[in-house]
């Protein structure tokens, strides 16, 4: 087992050089309110320093003083940059120390006032290492039950597993004192032991007392002071515990240590080979990004890419999603006569008479009313084709992150390609959303009155016309022969399949029998025509009111004086049965329409966004790339890597090849070795 240690050391060289704190090496730390003490013979040398080799211990001390200040300043600051060390010794035992600064409570000189937070986290940094040894450093006329020490390694180390309690300076305790109830486990009980010691004093260093003296004198004073425990403290009794422990340390960590090692390794081998080589062909390179960029582009959009998002739709499958769901579901939402009111479609059959009254509902109307209403479906078509775009433009992002690391090499590349690719989308959005308003104006253009899915919408308006026909014939003057109002242009007869072939023309007929029939051949007859209700003050009968009120009235002056009334504004009112009726008529056949012009544009918008857009940009996308990228000029500024790129690969290079050597070392240990 003594081989263990020097193992341990050799790692410790081995990821001390690369700067590494990933590897959590057993060690023993040193905490308390002072340090420990402990001193070192033959020689020494410093890893900043590389070889040089430090026979005099006052010059490693003054190196050591010449470093701190360097790294942590001048006005007693700290650092959590070690200063490694080591000694060469005959003398001593194989131990891995590491010495923290002194727990402190209040500044000192220039230190900066939260100096004990400071040095608070530095310690629990270093002692929250699983795989450490506490040792634990307390003054003997100090009380033990407040203790720093022990206290900061008890939240990391509560079951006191792996803590060390160092008792010192048990030569300046009071007179008639002494610590045998420390010593004996009776105040602390820590699982590790307690171990008492005397230090050299300030005035032994400054005078140079040798450590071999220091011993000796230590030893006399155990045998006098405790003579039942001087075997078990002492500075030598400590360093060989340490030695102990640190090795069974070690052999209790060694099988994690070793899976660490090669878990990291792979780890670091997969980080470097992601960074790539250095670019040697800049021309094969270059191709070989826009290419492989190209290709995961068109397979995010066809659901092949190599790294598929499982955190949300993303790609064609988003794109699916905005033409079945968000874009489906929004025409479905849209009512047919949504912003139309009863009014607006009665003053609509009212403005599409002109100055004539109308007999029956004018088909202009109809037409220009559904327009109005087909006109809503552009707001949301072209809405699809701009989230289809910002889609495609995400995609980009996602190749970047996921699919190229290459591209992270070359952060002007990776720009290029963006610019180029936005540059397409920019360039196919007005095309496509050209397209998608053609459609809705196709729509627009023609109302298609006999397209077979209208075609009962069609018999229902035929039929409103036929029955508002017989029922102005029915209710015509019995004075007018009723084979009258069936006569063509010319007088002749019209047959009923005529009369339905001629509606406008039997219109017209119809409306000039009425005023003949009711101006000129009853003028003085009072038997309740037009005239004489208009005359009377009465109200025309329901069935021939295309207004609420007459327009004209009759004064009861001599000379009949006409007044003349207000234009109306159309306002919310109860509708005449008529009126009624010509409104459901009209509202039926927009719905029906409407909805048959709703599928075409469901279907038809899709379609010409993935023509338009998203097909063109597959199919055009590399080539793109390669002529707006793929020039001799470019090369040298394209993949030029990033600053920081080179010493990323250089410090995954040389923590590979630490962790390599690092297996090669522990591979030598024997079993044997471990017992």
């Amino acid at each position: 087992m003594e081989a263990l240690i020097p193992v341990i050391n050799k790692l410790q060289d081995v990821f001390t050089t690369v700067g590494a704190d990933t590897i959590q090496l057993p060690q023993i730390v040193v905490v308390g309110t002072q340090p420990c003490g402990i001193d070192g013979e033959e020689w020494g040398k410093f890893l900043h320093t590389k070889n040089k080799i430090y026979a005099d211990f006052e010059e490693i001390r003054h190196e050591i003083e010449t470093e701190t200040e360097r790294i942590s300043g001048s006005n007693k600051g700290i650092s959590d940059e070690p200063i490694h060390l080591k000694i060469f010794s005959p003398q001593v035992v194989n131990l891995t120390l590491v010495d923290l600064p002194g727990i402190t409570k209040v500044p000192v000189g220039d230190q900066p006032k939260d100096i004990e937070i400071q040095i608070r986290e530095l310690i629990l940094k270093y002692i929250s290492n699983p795989n450490s040894i506490i040792l634990a450093v307390t003054a003997a006329n100090t009380d033990m039950a407040t203790s720093e020490a022990l206290k900061v390694a008890r939240e990391v180390d509560p079951d006191g597993r792996r803590t060390l309690a160092v008792i010192t300076k048990l030569d300046l305790m009071d007179a008639g004192t002494d610590a045998m109830d420390v010593l004996m486990g009776r105040v602390i009980p820590v699982k590790l032991g307690i171990i008492g010691v005397v230090n050299r004093s300030q005035l032994d260093i400054n005078q140079k007392k040798l450590v071999a003296d220091s011993i000796r004198d230590e030893h006399a004073f155990l045998q006098k002071k405790y003579p039942s425990l001087a075997n078990r403290n002492g500075t030598k009794y400590l360093a060989r515990t340490l030695n102990r422990l640190l090795m069974h340390h070690i052999r209790d960590c060694l099988p994690e240590l070793k899976t660490r090692i090669n878990v990291l390794a792979a780890q670091y081998q997969s980080l470097l080979n992601s960074y790539g080589e250095p670019v040697e062909d800049k021309s094969a390179t270059l191709l070989q990004i826009i290419t492989k960029f190209a290709a995961e582009y068109c397979n995010t959009i066809e659901g092949t890419a190599k790294y598929i998002e499982t955190a949300e739709l993303c790609g064609g499958a988003r794109i699916c999603y905005i033409f079945h769901e968000t874009f489906g579901r929004t025409l479905e939402s849209v009512d047919p006569l949504g912003g139309l009111t009863t009014i607006d479609v009665l003053t609509a059959i009212r403005n599409a008479t002109g100055p004539r009254p109308a007999l029956f509902v004018p088909e202009v109307s109809f037409e220009l009313l559904v327009k109005r209403q087909v006109k809503r479906l552009e707001e949301p078509s072209l809405r699809c084709v701009e989230l289809v775009h910002e889609e495609m433009q995400r995609i980009i992002q996602h190749c970047s992150n996921y699919s190229t690391q290459e591209l992270l090499r070359f952060p002007k590349l990776h720009d290029a390609i963006v610019e180029v690719v936005t540059s397409l989308l920019r360039k196919r959005l007005p095309v496509t959303n050209e397209m998608v308003h053609n459609l809705v104006a196709i729509e627009l253009a023609y109302i298609n009155t006999k397209h077979p899915d209208f075609a009962d919408a069609s018999g229902l308006m035929n039929n409103n016309i036929e029955e508002q026909r017989r029922n102005r014939l029915r209710d015509l003057p019995s004075a007018v022969p009723r084979d009258k109002s069936l006569r063509g242009p010319g007088g002749q007869s019209l047959s009923p399949t005529e009369t339905s072939a001629h509606e406008g023309e039997v219109t017209k007929g119809a409306a000039s029998v009425s005023q003949s029939s009711s101006v000129s051949d009853q003028t003085d007859s009072g038997t309740g025509n037009w005239r004489s209700m208009v005359r009377k003050g009465e109200e025309v009968p329901a069935g021939d009111r295309a207004m609420p009120q007459p327009l004209i009235t009759a004064s009861p002056q001599k000379g009949y004086a006409v007044n003349l009334l207000d234009v109306p504004v159309p306002v919310s009112r109860k509708l005449s049965a008529r009126e009624q009726r010509d409104c459901e008529v009209i509202e039926r056949l927009i719905k029906s329409y409407f909805l048959i012009v709703r599928k075409n544009i469901q279907d038809s918008v899709p379609k010409a966004v993935m023509h338009f857009l998203v097909n063109h940009v597959k199919d055009c996308l590399q080539s793109e790339l390669v002529g707006q990228l793929y020039k001799t000029t470019l090369l040298s500024d394209l993949l030029t890597e990033s600053e920081d790129m080179a010493q990323r690969r250089n410090e995954a290079a040389d923590m590979l090849k630490a962790l390599q050597k690092a297996s090669q070392v522990i591979a030598e240990i024997r079993e044997t070795h471990l017992w």
